[in-house]
């Protein structure tokens, strides 16, 4: 997701029209980043257009055919809610993903060197641990609606530091992004959750059906997003800050959509503490808990690291950065639709081996990484690969882990507890991110992808151990009488 790419630096000009205009300056065509061009950029242009086409005909066909059998008729009071928060909520995911594609290109269009953006991104990633806990209070003590709003605010602002060129405004921008996140993942979903159970009494087992629903057109404005970024930053010749400008719409719009449709509700008084102290009590008492803690902290950490990397690793060879985040999202989007169909009541495969296989496809691509970035012997249409096979490997892996965390966690340990598993998850981000920082960029690049397929063995062990644990387990399989597992939470 655009998210955790969100990292600051930016101009003093406080004129949008004018950091437009510098954004677009031709030297940034001239040079990658710090390094010449290839000198055959159209194969890496046809490839990123080629794999995005193909790819994204690959999702939507499967998708058609996964919803083959016609679902139950829908309840016409039901359409009309869960409609109601669609349309707020997509606009906002929207929003989110356009800040995707070009975050590192514009820190270095700023003229920021590897180690300083790298600081940027770990400020990100602190400010998630940091921000984390007192963003869910914060939601059930202001109001869910409240909460929502308060994204827009704070999402809006954190574009606009992008503007800035000053790097401590930048660093600042990087913390209101933290903060939006958290609120995008929390306020939006736990209103919804509210309101369908209480308020408007519907079923629980319908929550399942919306989740699924905004994932998919999740996946789509992922997609969608990249396209509009290119379209913005490149055909248009805007250069890579107006995608952050554009966002800003997109955020009034879902701010004035939850103002005008949506009731204010509010969770109960929670103490931080015993939240998190709550949560460490389960991690620590349950070890399948703290085996899938295992497996987040070091898959996840390595995705975020990944996020920081793509940039560095193919603009050089002169992409459109837009088509190939778009490409990325229609790898993870397949292999979304790929796990939903293996679940399914026609092929029963175990979340627990889909979560296996994605470790063992990150590793794989990781493995690729490490020799398609050594100095002197790039390779980008390996790494592009790569990049891809990783993407798939998330695509398996979220809706995967969702379900079993779903299953062995209690419903009311479960903030704190995935509190815990956030914070090794940034830890090792940052480390893997300060080491890079450290070092030369080009022998560097190769040590962290080498250092993040090492980090992914261990992961796969820790599947291993988690089947082993549990494969007598009946929480860690689906439903004997069922189909698929309930949507992942978003």
């Amino acid at each position: 997701m655009a998210a955790p790419t969100a990292a600051p630096g930016g101009s003093g000009s406080g004129c949008a029209e004018a950091a437009v205009r510098a954004a677009a300056s031709p030297t940034e065509g001239q040079v990658g980043l710090g390094r010449p061009r290839d000198a055959q950029p159209h194969a890496m242009l046809l490839a990123a257009y080629a794999s995005l086409a193909a790819l994204l005909a690959a999702a939507l066909g499967l998708e058609l055919f996964s919803r083959r059998t016609p679902g139950p008729a829908t309840n016409p009071a039901f359409a009309r809610f869960q409609h109601r928060f669609l349309r707020a909520y997509l606009p906002a995911l929207a929003a989110d993903w356009l800040q995707g594609p070009y975050l590192y290109k514009l820190y270095h269009h700023y003229r920021f060197v590897e180690g300083q953006i790298a600081i940027l991104y770990v400020c990100g990633f602190a400010s998630a641990v940091l921000l984390g806990p007192p963003a869910a209070l914060l939601v059930d003590r202001l109001g869910r609606r409240a909460s929502c709003v308060l994204f827009s605010l704070s999402c809006a602002a954190c574009c606009l530091t992008k503007l800035s060129r000053d790097y401590l405004v930048l660093a600042a921008g990087r913390v209101l992004g933290g903060l939006a996140t958290a609120l995008l993942f929390s306020a939006f979903e736990a209103w919804y959750v509210h309101e369908h159970v209480e308020r408007h009494d519907f079923p629980a087992e319908w929550l399942a059906g919306t989740f699924a629903r905004a994932a998919f057109w999740n996946n789509v404005l992922a997609v969608g997003a990249g396209v509009v970024a290119t379209a913005l930053a490149e055909w248009l010749g805007l250069g890579p800050v107006a995608p952050f400008m554009a966002a800003i719409p997109l955020l009034a719009l879902a701010a004035v959509l939850v103002l005008k449709d949506w009731e204010e509700n509010r969770g109960p008084p929670r103490a931080l503490a015993k939240t998190c102290g709550d949560g460490l009590r389960c991690l620590l008492a349950d070890g399948r808990v703290l085996l899938l803690g295992t497996v987040q902290a070091l898959f996840e950490s390595v995705v975020y690291i990944f996020i920081f990397l793509w940039t560095p690793v193919l603009d050089p060879h002169g992409p459109p950065l837009g088509i190939v985040f778009s490409s990325f999202m229609a790898a993870s989007m397949l292999g979304s639709v790929l796990q939903r169909v293996a679940v399914s009541a026609r092929y029963r495969l175990q979340p627990v081996h889909l979560l296996a296989l994605a470790v063992l496809l990150a590793f794989l691509s990781l493995f690729m990484l490490t020799f398609s970035t050594g100095p002197g012997q790039e390779s980008p249409a390996e790494s592009f690969l790569a990049f891809l096979l990783l993407e798939l490997a998330c695509g398996l892996y979220f809706p995967s882990m969702g379900f079993l965390r779903r299953k062995v966690i209690p419903e009311k340990e479960r903030a704190g507890v995935l509190h815990w598993f956030r914070v090794p998850l940034n830890l090792l981000a940052c480390l893997g991110l300060l080491l890079l920082h450290g070092s030369d960029h080009r022998s560097g690049t190769r040590s962290i992808f080498a250092l993040c397929a090492a980090l992914m063995l261990l992961a796969l062990l820790a599947v291993g151990r988690l089947f082993t644990v549990g494969r007598h387990d009946p929480e860690l399989r689906l439903p004997p009488s069922q189909g698929p597992p309930e949507s992942p939470e978003l």
